[in-house]
């Protein structure tokens, strides 16, 4: 729930932020210069991309969190079998012992969204982060029943 709100949040500040500049975008074409009218289209586009970014990675994590409660609903997740330090952090050996299980299982399974699941929070727990979103997004493309492309 925590991270919930934590992106909820963040998603307002940065729609705020969008339209704080999208009106100074406007402002700057309003002036009808040929430089403001410039600066202004260049501004408006900032807030584009954002919110285009924003709606991309918002999607995203909706989706993984559906396949998270389908497979939650299935008895399916992953179990926690990580150690971890007296900090409270992931041990390193620990992650790769469990990622290289999870390899395994999607290596023998490489059209299971599940398998490909499990992977992307190993790659998760394993801290990289790159490879944990390409796993989910592959997870997403086969439940969805998307081409994927071969890795």
């Amino acid at each position: 729930m925590r991270a919930k709100l934590s992106y909820a949040l963040t998603a307002a500040v940065l729609v705020f932020y969008f339209v704080l500049v999208g009106s100074r975008g406007v402002m700057l074409i309003q002036s009808g210069t040929l430089i403001t009218v410039t600066f202004g289209v260049a501004v408006l586009i900032l807030p584009l991309i954002g919110v285009w970014f924003l709606w991309k990675n918002t999607q995203f994590v909706r989706r993984a969190n559906a396949l998270a409660a389908e497979l939650d609903a299935e008895g399916g997740l992953p179990v926690d079998e990580l150690q971890r330090t007296p900090a409270g952090r992931i041990d390193r050996d620990s992650a790769d012992e469990v990622f290289a299980k999870r390899r395994a299982e999607t290596e023998a399974a490489p059209d299971d969204w599940r398998s490909w699941f499990r992977l992307a929070v190993a790659y998760h727990d394993a801290r990289d982060t790159p490879r944990a979103r390409k796993a989910m997004q592959r997870a997403i493309a086969l439940h969805d029943g998307r081409p994927v492309q071969q890795l």
